[in-house]
């Protein structure tokens, strides 16, 4: 790099322009009199600023009414000068102020400045800490029209003032606030606030702009918001805080969950920026037909990173119809539960990641019902334990399946022994007869396989269902004080943490791994039994052994900060699996009737499906193909 020095005629040239800046400030100095206009215009603006203050002292709505221009002090004049240079026609009213509202859910702050939600308080929620839940505080969000006007003029709404009005119709609030050009000109946003609803009506309308927006210039919206930390564990809330929209053809989509994300997506219903629990989500009646998303992770440390978990941003160009604006809008700010999204029947409960395919299914259609109906009259965390068993029962004729299958084989196995000893020369002769015995037998391995692939969508299903469950929320059982976070018995001193495990320990993770550890023990050692090695294949029954610890301690560290409702559900489980299990091994399976429905099956003639014909013939062909090909050495 060239290192840089400073010569004689720099020097010089810096000395003469402090000099030309000094002379500068001497000859443009206030003269006396325009010192004395100077504090007159100073005073001035200080008696305007306490009359603004006491009248909104007066106002429980602390709305601040227009100046009167006609008849200003010079202060005021100057300002206006000033105003209007910068702004313009816009410049006709402004004031700071703030408007307030109460509809029992909400409480709102709409801000003067911008015309927009200055605050958004969920009445009926707290955080973790039993703090209040404000999606909207301290400038964490904003919502801006970007727009031309036909002198020349590039003006953001978020930089502007509003005039507010609030009146009421029948039970609904209305809070207009309005950008002037004139009493009969303006920039229109109107918020219907109902009564304990979520939902706000919104609308954007302008009037006699036509001469003021410059309509060779696209206006456009933009929406952003950071998204407040609400849980204990940030990494958890983070992973379930999403930004999500839906297609005018009913078609749901997401960005990326970590990192930043950026799309570009047309004809859409709506968006969701989702903070896990709570939502703040954008509807309209006409698709927007071309957003610019993005989503940004702000979560980088999370000993530093304690504040917000994302940001993010939705861009989109307003449509003008005679060169005025017109658009009917709703805002949604509350709880993300599916029960309250449906009763705005625009499909904001698809925002709520319940699961793809089949997986949501099972649980938009079977667990959201069914927990609902069982919690309902029940507590949160028996309802838990109760839907596990109705689920374990329900799904018992599986394990049956599996175990029988696995006793068929235990009996089978010497024969099986006897197959690979008698060919141990000959690995594709011993496989035919294998598969020829166990076909007859009726005990193929398969039949144990397949059963469990059924309580795979269920598995999957649950692990979704538990942790978006908003009903879970801070409702405590035994131990756990929210069976939405984790249940943790101990934290670790300040500062000390275990990579993978966190700086806690969770109690429900350690009983289900406890529980897992020996249902798989007495599973591992049947399968042992009946799963004789075969020739060229992986030691099954070795790691099966690694296994059984293996499994546990991943239970125990994975779900260490996930829902303790999810891990009430697995210790259950595998605790109903585990009894399962022995009532049938003890009281339903006899060896016995098995032994002999076996020999029954070996007598009886087989006849060959046609995949197993396909089988034979290509096991056969591939023996021919070997046996040439040890001919061609030879």
């Amino acid at each position: 790099m060239e290192e840089k020095k400073l010569d004689v005629k720099s020097i010089i040239g810096f000395v003469l322009i402090f000099g030309i800046l000094l002379f500068m400030m001497w000859q443009n100095q206030p003269t006396p009199e325009e010192l004395e206009a100077e504090e007159k215009a100073k005073q001035a603006q200080i008696d305007v600023e306490n009359k603004a203050k006491a009248a909104a002292a007066q106002n429980d709505t602390k709305v601040t009414t227009a100046q009167d221009f006609s008849n200003t002090t010079e202060g005021d004049s100057l300002r206006k000068i000033a105003l209007q240079n910068k702004l313009g026609a816009f410049s006709y009213f402004a004031q700071e102020g703030e408007t307030v509202v109460d509809n029992g859910v909400l409480q709102l702050k709409f801000s003067n400045k911008g015309g927009h939600l200055a605050e958004v308080k969920l009445n009926k929620f707290v955080d973790y800490d039993s703090l209040p839940i404000y999606l909207v505080k301290d400038k964490n969000a904003s919502f801006n029209i970007n727009f031309g006007t036909t002198d020349s003029r590039i003006l953001n709404t978020q930089d502007l003032y509003f005039q507010p009005t609030k009146t009421k119709n029948g039970e609904n609030t209305i809070v207009s606030m309005k950008l002037k050009v004139s009493e009969t000109k303006f920039l229109e946003y109107k918020y219907i606030i109902k009564p304990n609803d979520y939902m706000i009506d919104f609308t954007i309308q302008s009037q006699g702009l036509s001469s003021e927006i410059n309509s060779s210039q696209e206006v456009n919206l933009k929406w952003e918001q950071k998204a407040y930390r609400h849980d204990e564990s940030i990494s958890y809330e983070n992973r379930y805080t999403r930004l999500t929209y839906q297609h005018d053809d009913g078609k749901i989509d997401k960005l990326s969950q970590g990192g930043e994300d950026d799309e570009v997506e047309e004809d859409m219903d709506w968006m969701s920026f989702r903070q896990h629990f709570f939502s703040s989500i954008l509807t309209t009646d006409k698709q927007f037909k071309s957003v610019a998303l993005t989503s940004k992770d702000l979560v980088e440390d999370e000993e530093i990173d304690t504040v917000f978990t994302k940001q993010f941003s939705a861009k989109t160009a307003l449509a003008l119809n005679g060169n005025e604006i017109n658009e009917s809008l709703g805002l949604y700010y509350g709880p993300t539960d599916s029960k309250i999204l449906k009763k705005y029947d625009k499909n904001l409960e698809e925002s709520i990641p319940f699961g793809w395919g089949i997986f949501g299914w099972i649980n938009k259609y079977l667990f959201v019902p069914l927990f609902s109906f069982l919690s309902s009259f029940l507590p949160y965390g028996i309802a838990i334990i109760v839907m596990t068993v109705l689920i374990k029962l329900s799904m018992s004729f599986v394990q049956y399946k599996q175990y029988l299958s696995q006793m068929k084989m235990k009996i089978l196995k010497p024969e099986l022994d006897a197959i690979r000893e008698k060919h141990k020369d000959n690995k594709m002769k011993a496989q035919q007869e294998t598969m020829a015995l166990q076909n007859k037998a009726g005990a193929s391995p398969l039949a144990g396989c397949l059963p469990a692939l059924i309580q795979m969508p269920v598995f999957y299903a649950l692990f979704m269902f538990f942790p978006t469950a908003f009903a879970l929320r801070q409702k405590k059982f035994l131990w756990a004080d929210d069976l939405s976070s984790f249940d943790s018995i101990y934290k670790f001193p300040d500062g000390f943490s275990i990579p993978f495990y966190g700086d806690h320990i969770s109690l429900f993770p350690i009983l289900a791994g406890i529980a897992i550890f020996f249902y798989m023990k007495l599973t591992t050692g049947q399968q042992q039994m009946s799963a004789p090695q075969q020739e060229g294949m992986p030691d099954m029954a070795k790691m099966m052994k690694y296994m059984i610890y293996f499994a546990p301690i991943m239970m125990i560290i994975f779900f260490n900060s996930y829902a303790s409702g999810l891990s009430l559900y697995y210790f259950i489980s595998n605790l109903i699996s585990i009894g399962i299990l022995l009532v049938i091994k003890n009281f339903i399976l006899d060896e016995e009737k098995i032994l002999a429905g076996i020999q029954a099956n070996k007598a009886k003639p087989k006849k060959e499906n046609r995949f197993q014909k396909r089988m034979k013939e290509m096991m056969e062909q591939a023996e021919q193909q070997k046996q040439a090909q040890k001919r061609n050495k030879k």
